[in-house]
């Protein structure tokens, strides 16, 4: 270690310590052994620092696949969370559109049935009719009307029959 210099009462005007020894070579030793103190110290750092390094970066890894792990972990909860909603929202606007289309089908209708064009069920309901008559002018005269039998869809659209207007929208024109 370093020596300690004590200055003496008698001696305090010479530049020599107790053991004789002058005061400038003792500063050097001890300057001398504070310099390898501190390269020591240097060179010890350096080997201790690269194992702390190494070990920071291992910790530095582990702490990383913590932490991907849970923002994985968030992120398909999130995307579970966001599909669920995406359905939601489908079926809701599903809905609303069924009820749109079923409000313009029913306006349209009403609409139709305004201007006298007639419904499919009464569309029907005359071609079963005209059925019905044909076969009933076939009994009283022993054969079928229009000669061989066609369906009746066919028979409709092959020949348009003026069909007199019905009582119900003769009443609308009167009163019109």
């Amino acid at each position: 270690m370093v020596k300690k210099i004590q200055r003496t009462g008698a001696a305090g005007n010479s530049k020599k310590d107790k053991g004789g020894v002058p005061l400038s070579s003792t500063v050097r030793e001890s300057a001398s052994q504070i310099w390898l103190a501190g390269l020591g110290a240097f060179a010890k750092a350096q080997d201790e620092g690269s194992k702390v390094f190494d070990t920071l970066v291992k910790e530095g890894l582990s702490i990383q696949r913590k932490t991907q792990a849970v923002a994985e972990e968030k992120i398909s909860e999130a995307t579970s969370r966001m599909a669920l909603m995406a359905t939601d929202l489908s079926s809701k606007a599903s809905g609303q559109w069924d009820k749109l289309e079923s409000i313009f089908e029913e306006r349209v209708a009403r609409a139709l049935k305004k201007l006298g064009v007639p419904s499919a069920k009464e569309v029907d309901a005359l071609i079963a009719r005209i059925d019905e008559l044909n076969r009933s002018v076939a009994s009283l005269g022993g054969k079928t009307a229009s000669g061989a039998r066609r369906s009746p869809r066919a028979a409709a659209g092959a020949k348009k029959v003026a069909t007199p207007p019905s009582r119900k929208r003769a009443a609308k024109k009167a009163a019109a």
